[in-house]
Protein backbone atom coordinates (compact mmCIF):
# COMPACT_ATOMS: atom_id res chain seq x y z
CA UNK A 1 0.00 0.00 0.00
CA UNK A 2 1.46 3.64 -1.24
CA UNK A 3 2.34 5.55 1.94
CA UNK A 4 1.53 8.95 2.19
CA UNK A 5 2.62 12.15 3.47
CA UNK A 6 0.74 14.65 5.30
CA UNK A 7 -2.52 16.11 4.01
CA UNK A 8 -3.02 19.45 2.55
CA UNK A 9 -1.99 22.02 5.94
CA UNK A 10 -4.16 24.25 7.24
CA UNK A 11 -4.43 27.76 6.01
CA UNK A 12 -2.38 28.27 9.10
CA UNK A 13 -0.01 26.64 8.50
CA UNK A 14 -0.04 28.58 4.78
CA UNK A 15 -0.06 31.69 5.83
CA UNK A 16 3.08 31.20 7.86
CA UNK A 17 4.98 29.35 4.73
CA UNK A 18 4.00 32.66 2.82
CA UNK A 19 5.20 34.86 5.43
CA UNK A 20 8.19 32.67 6.21
CA UNK A 21 8.90 33.15 2.22
CA UNK A 22 8.57 36.90 2.60
CA UNK A 23 11.07 37.42 5.08
CA UNK A 24 13.37 35.32 3.33
CA UNK A 25 13.09 36.81 0.13
CA UNK A 26 14.26 40.08 2.00
CA UNK A 27 17.71 38.32 2.08
CA UNK A 28 17.74 37.76 -1.63
CA UNK A 29 20.67 39.20 -3.87
CA UNK A 30 20.51 39.41 -7.17
CA UNK A 31 23.75 40.50 -8.09
CA UNK A 32 27.33 39.05 -8.46
CA UNK A 33 28.87 38.75 -5.14
CA UNK A 34 32.22 36.78 -6.03
CA UNK A 35 35.02 36.98 -8.05
CA UNK A 36 35.13 34.11 -10.46
CA UNK A 37 31.72 35.92 -11.45
CA UNK A 38 32.57 38.51 -12.85
CA UNK A 39 35.60 36.97 -14.96
CA UNK A 40 34.13 36.16 -18.65
CA UNK A 41 35.70 32.81 -18.62
CA UNK A 42 34.78 31.80 -14.40
CA UNK A 43 38.63 32.06 -13.68
CA UNK A 44 38.94 30.91 -9.70
CA UNK A 45 35.48 28.51 -10.09
CA UNK A 46 36.90 25.10 -9.17
CA UNK A 47 33.33 23.49 -8.01
CA UNK A 48 29.98 23.18 -8.63
CA UNK A 49 27.05 21.63 -7.10
CA UNK A 50 23.96 19.94 -8.02
CA UNK A 51 20.93 18.82 -5.73
CA UNK A 52 18.07 16.44 -6.76
CA UNK A 53 15.40 14.53 -4.40
CA UNK A 54 13.71 11.59 -5.98
CA UNK A 55 10.85 9.69 -5.38
CA UNK A 56 9.48 6.07 -4.97
CA UNK A 57 6.72 5.80 -7.23
CA UNK A 58 3.47 4.97 -5.35
CA UNK A 59 5.23 6.46 -2.22
CA UNK A 60 4.72 10.30 -0.76
CA UNK A 61 6.62 9.91 2.16
CA UNK A 62 9.89 8.08 1.12
CA UNK A 63 12.68 9.52 -0.87
CA UNK A 64 16.22 10.21 -1.49
CA UNK A 65 17.79 13.83 -0.77
CA UNK A 66 21.18 14.25 -2.90
CA UNK A 67 23.99 16.97 -3.26
CA UNK A 68 26.98 16.31 -5.66
CA UNK A 69 29.61 18.60 -6.35
CA UNK A 70 31.57 18.39 -9.65
CA UNK A 71 34.87 20.06 -10.73
CA UNK A 72 34.69 22.68 -12.58
CA UNK A 73 35.66 22.81 -15.82
CA UNK A 74 36.19 19.10 -15.82
CA UNK A 75 32.28 18.63 -14.99
CA UNK A 76 33.77 15.09 -13.16
CA UNK A 77 32.04 14.32 -9.62
CA UNK A 78 34.31 14.72 -6.42
CA UNK A 79 32.11 14.19 -3.74
CA UNK A 80 28.41 12.52 -3.19
CA UNK A 81 25.83 12.51 -0.96
CA UNK A 82 22.66 10.53 -1.35
CA UNK A 83 20.40 10.19 2.27
CA UNK A 84 16.88 8.49 2.32
CA UNK A 85 14.16 10.78 4.15
CA UNK A 86 10.93 11.08 4.78
CA UNK A 87 8.58 13.57 3.79
CA UNK A 88 6.43 15.20 6.18
CA UNK A 89 5.00 17.93 3.62
CA UNK A 90 2.60 17.42 0.90
CA UNK A 91 3.63 19.01 -2.30
CA UNK A 92 1.71 22.05 -2.86
CA UNK A 93 2.40 24.45 -5.66
CA UNK A 94 4.60 27.84 -4.84
CA UNK A 95 5.62 25.50 -1.49
CA UNK A 96 8.26 23.15 -2.91
CA UNK A 97 10.82 24.36 -0.67
CA UNK A 98 8.68 23.05 2.20
CA UNK A 99 8.47 19.74 1.35
CA UNK A 100 12.41 19.29 -0.03
CA UNK A 101 14.75 22.25 1.07
CA UNK A 102 15.21 21.45 4.86
CA UNK A 103 17.07 17.87 3.59
CA UNK A 104 19.48 19.73 0.98
CA UNK A 105 20.14 22.47 3.91
CA UNK A 106 21.28 18.89 5.88
CA UNK A 107 23.51 18.14 3.55
CA UNK A 108 24.93 21.32 2.61
CA UNK A 109 25.28 21.48 6.78
CA UNK A 110 27.26 17.89 6.57
CA UNK A 111 29.51 19.17 3.52
CA UNK A 112 30.99 21.94 5.67
CA UNK A 113 31.30 19.88 8.72
CA UNK A 114 32.85 17.02 7.09
CA UNK A 115 34.37 18.41 4.08
CA UNK A 116 35.08 22.28 3.95
CA UNK A 117 37.34 21.97 1.09
CA UNK A 118 35.23 20.77 -1.41
CA UNK A 119 31.97 23.05 -0.69
CA UNK A 120 30.38 24.36 -3.64
CA UNK A 121 31.42 27.57 -5.06
CA UNK A 122 26.93 27.59 -6.24
CA UNK A 123 24.80 25.57 -6.45
CA UNK A 124 22.12 24.06 -9.53
CA UNK A 125 18.88 23.20 -8.59
CA UNK A 126 16.40 21.53 -10.71
CA UNK A 127 13.48 24.21 -10.08
CA UNK A 128 13.01 27.98 -10.63
CA UNK A 129 14.48 30.86 -8.43
CA UNK A 130 12.64 34.09 -8.83
CA UNK A 131 10.45 33.11 -11.02
CA UNK A 132 7.87 32.24 -8.83
CA UNK A 133 4.71 33.59 -8.16
CA UNK A 134 5.77 35.23 -4.67
CA UNK A 135 9.55 36.02 -6.18
CA UNK A 136 10.61 33.25 -4.04
CA UNK A 137 11.21 29.86 -5.53
CA UNK A 138 13.04 26.90 -4.02
CA UNK A 139 16.59 27.82 -6.04
CA UNK A 140 16.13 31.09 -3.59
CA UNK A 141 15.16 29.11 -0.16
CA UNK A 142 17.91 26.92 -0.73
CA UNK A 143 20.31 29.40 -1.64
CA UNK A 144 19.56 31.38 1.22
CA UNK A 145 19.56 29.07 3.82
CA UNK A 146 22.94 27.18 2.53
CA UNK A 147 24.24 30.97 2.08
CA UNK A 148 25.15 30.09 -0.95
CA UNK A 149 25.28 30.91 -5.11
CA UNK A 150 22.46 29.14 -6.17
CA UNK A 151 20.73 28.93 -9.68
CA UNK A 152 17.08 28.29 -10.44
CA UNK A 153 16.89 25.62 -13.93
CA UNK A 154 13.62 24.31 -14.84
CA UNK A 155 12.89 22.48 -17.66
CA UNK A 156 9.32 23.90 -18.02
CA UNK A 157 7.94 27.31 -18.16
CA UNK A 158 6.30 28.67 -15.10
CA UNK A 159 3.20 30.60 -16.10
CA UNK A 160 3.38 33.69 -13.54
CA UNK A 161 2.76 36.97 -14.14
CA UNK A 162 1.34 36.53 -17.78
CA UNK A 163 4.01 34.48 -18.79
CA UNK A 164 2.42 31.71 -20.71
CA UNK A 165 3.67 28.84 -23.38
CA UNK A 166 1.82 30.41 -26.01
CA UNK A 167 2.42 30.42 -30.03
CA UNK A 168 3.67 33.67 -29.03
CA UNK A 169 6.44 32.11 -26.89
CA UNK A 170 7.22 29.06 -28.50
CA UNK A 171 7.68 31.26 -31.75
CA UNK A 172 10.55 32.57 -29.88
CA UNK A 173 11.92 29.27 -28.35
CA UNK A 174 12.57 28.54 -32.13
CA UNK A 175 14.48 31.73 -32.64
CA UNK A 176 16.97 29.53 -30.38
CA UNK A 177 19.11 28.60 -33.45
CA UNK A 178 22.39 27.56 -31.84
CA UNK A 179 23.43 26.04 -28.06
CA UNK A 180 23.92 28.85 -25.80
CA UNK A 181 20.97 31.22 -27.27
CA UNK A 182 18.70 32.95 -25.08
CA UNK A 183 15.68 35.56 -24.40
CA UNK A 184 14.54 37.09 -21.31
CA UNK A 185 11.39 36.04 -19.76
CA UNK A 186 9.64 39.24 -19.00
CA UNK A 187 6.16 39.24 -17.33
CA UNK A 188 3.26 41.66 -17.25
CA UNK A 189 4.65 43.41 -14.75
CA UNK A 190 7.64 44.56 -16.59
CA UNK A 191 10.49 42.56 -14.40
CA UNK A 192 12.72 40.00 -16.00
CA UNK A 193 11.74 37.17 -14.56
CA UNK A 194 14.49 34.85 -15.91
CA UNK A 195 15.88 33.60 -19.25
CA UNK A 196 14.77 30.57 -21.89
CA UNK A 197 18.50 28.71 -22.62
CA UNK A 198 19.01 26.47 -25.89
CA UNK A 199 21.29 24.88 -23.62
CA UNK A 200 22.85 22.45 -25.74
CA UNK A 201 23.26 22.53 -29.78
CA UNK A 202 21.34 18.63 -29.98
CA UNK A 203 18.37 20.03 -27.84
CA UNK A 204 15.39 21.93 -29.38
CA UNK A 205 13.66 22.00 -25.76
CA UNK A 206 14.58 25.42 -23.58
CA UNK A 207 15.47 26.04 -19.55
CA UNK A 208 14.33 28.08 -17.90
CA UNK A 209 16.87 30.03 -15.82
CA UNK A 210 16.12 31.51 -12.66
CA UNK A 211 18.44 33.63 -9.91
CA UNK A 212 18.04 32.12 -7.13
CA UNK A 213 20.43 33.78 -5.14
CA UNK A 214 23.98 35.86 -5.24
CA UNK A 215 24.06 35.82 -8.91
CA UNK A 216 22.75 37.90 -11.58
CA UNK A 217 20.74 36.74 -14.00
CA UNK A 218 23.62 36.87 -17.07
CA UNK A 219 26.22 35.21 -14.95
CA UNK A 220 22.91 32.25 -14.24
CA UNK A 221 22.56 31.87 -17.78
CA UNK A 222 26.41 31.45 -19.10
CA UNK A 223 26.94 29.66 -15.93
CA UNK A 224 24.23 26.81 -17.07
CA UNK A 225 25.42 27.04 -20.34
CA UNK A 226 28.95 26.03 -19.74
CA UNK A 227 27.75 23.06 -17.55
CA UNK A 228 25.78 21.39 -20.47
CA UNK A 229 26.86 18.54 -21.40
CA UNK A 230 23.62 17.27 -22.74
CA UNK A 231 20.39 19.38 -22.31
CA UNK A 232 20.03 19.10 -18.58
CA UNK A 233 23.39 20.87 -16.03
CA UNK A 234 25.92 17.97 -15.39
CA UNK A 235 25.43 18.71 -11.82
CA UNK A 236 21.84 18.56 -11.44
CA UNK A 237 21.69 15.60 -14.13
CA UNK A 238 24.20 13.46 -11.49
CA UNK A 239 22.23 14.56 -8.63
CA UNK A 240 19.28 13.02 -10.41
CA UNK A 241 21.30 9.72 -11.68
CA UNK A 242 22.89 8.80 -8.19
CA UNK A 243 19.77 9.61 -6.19
CA UNK A 244 17.75 7.48 -8.36
CA UNK A 245 20.46 4.60 -7.97
CA UNK A 246 20.40 4.81 -4.15
CA UNK A 247 16.71 4.34 -4.11
CA UNK A 248 17.06 1.68 -6.18
CA UNK A 249 19.99 0.60 -3.58
CA UNK A 250 18.09 1.25 -0.69
CA UNK A 251 14.79 -0.80 -1.60
CA UNK A 252 16.78 -3.28 -2.71
CA UNK A 253 16.98 -3.81 -6.24
CA UNK A 254 14.89 -3.08 -8.75
CA UNK A 255 11.75 -3.07 -6.59
CA UNK A 256 9.11 -0.32 -7.59
CA UNK A 257 10.43 2.03 -10.65
CA UNK A 258 12.01 5.08 -9.20
CA UNK A 259 10.22 8.51 -9.97
CA UNK A 260 12.01 12.19 -10.05
CA UNK A 261 11.27 14.97 -10.75
CA UNK A 262 14.09 15.18 -13.42
CA UNK A 263 13.14 11.97 -14.76
CA UNK A 264 11.94 13.45 -18.42
CA UNK A 265 15.56 14.97 -19.02
CA UNK A 266 16.13 11.70 -18.43
CA UNK A 267 14.97 9.95 -21.01
CA UNK A 268 17.56 9.36 -24.13
CA UNK A 269 15.67 10.61 -27.37
CA UNK A 270 15.62 9.14 -31.10
CA UNK A 271 15.53 9.99 -34.75
CA UNK A 272 16.20 13.52 -35.95
CA UNK A 273 15.04 15.71 -33.66
CA UNK A 274 17.44 13.92 -31.01
CA UNK A 275 17.53 15.48 -27.82
CA UNK A 276 21.28 14.14 -26.07
CA UNK A 277 20.10 14.84 -22.61
CA UNK A 278 21.88 11.48 -21.61
CA UNK A 279 23.61 9.14 -23.78
CA UNK A 280 21.83 5.66 -23.66
CA UNK A 281 22.80 3.62 -20.60
CA UNK A 282 25.15 5.79 -19.12
CA UNK A 283 25.35 5.95 -15.19
CA UNK A 284 21.72 4.60 -14.67
CA UNK A 285 20.62 1.11 -13.75
CA UNK A 286 18.46 -0.88 -16.50
CA UNK A 287 15.01 -0.19 -14.93
CA UNK A 288 15.72 3.69 -14.49
CA UNK A 289 15.97 3.72 -18.18
CA UNK A 290 12.87 3.23 -19.51
CA UNK A 291 10.20 5.01 -20.88
CA UNK A 292 7.06 6.53 -19.69
CA UNK A 293 4.57 8.65 -18.33
CA UNK A 294 5.41 10.38 -15.56
CA UNK A 295 2.87 9.05 -12.64
CA UNK A 296 4.37 10.66 -9.08
CA UNK A 297 1.04 11.21 -7.71
CA UNK A 298 2.72 14.64 -6.10
CA UNK A 299 3.97 15.93 -9.51
CA UNK A 300 2.33 19.33 -10.66
CA UNK A 301 1.12 19.72 -14.01
CA UNK A 302 3.16 21.19 -16.76
CA UNK A 303 1.41 24.73 -17.31
CA UNK A 304 1.41 25.41 -13.44
CA UNK A 305 4.68 23.76 -11.62
CA UNK A 306 5.60 26.26 -9.28
CA UNK A 307 9.14 25.39 -7.45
Amino acid sequence: MAREAAARPPEETLALWKREQALLKARVVDRDTEAWQRDPAFSGLHRVGGVDVSYVKGDSVRACASLVVLSYPELEVVYEDCRMVSLTAPYLPGFLAFREVPFLVDAVRRLREQEPGLLPQVLLVDGNGVLHPRGFGVACHLGVLADLPCVGVAKKLLQVDGLENDALHRGKVRLLRAGGDSFPLTGDSGAVLGAALRSHEGSTKPLYVSVGHRVSLEVAVRLTRSCCRFRVPEPVRQADIRSRDHLRRSLGGPGPRQESRNQEAQRPKVGPEQDPEEPPGEGRPPEARSPGPRTHAEAPSPGAQEQ
